[in-house]
């Protein structure tokens, strides 16, 4: 059976890993500034739909207009 010192210390180390751990990682910035680009390029990726969804109905329009001047002059 193992000694209850050596448990206790095992679990004081295992906490002070813990910590340390938890420290480095908050004060790593580089994750943070995969997360900022990825929102800002989700933004220019709604932006870009919001645009096309609004210009594609005159696009179509005016490829109807057209297809109904070509099949006319056919």
């Amino acid at each position: 059976m193992p000694d209850c010192a050596m448990v206790d210390q095992d679990r004081k180390e295992d906490g002070v890993d813990a910590i340390r751990t938890f420290r480095r990682l908050r004060s790593d910035k580089r994750g943070a500034t995969a997360i900022e680009y990825g929102l800002i390029a989700a933004l220019i990726v709604i932006a870009m739909m919001a645009g096309l969804s609004t210009l594609g109905g005159g696009a179509n329009g005016m490829w109807g207009k057209l297809a109904t001047r070509v099949g006319a002059v056919m």
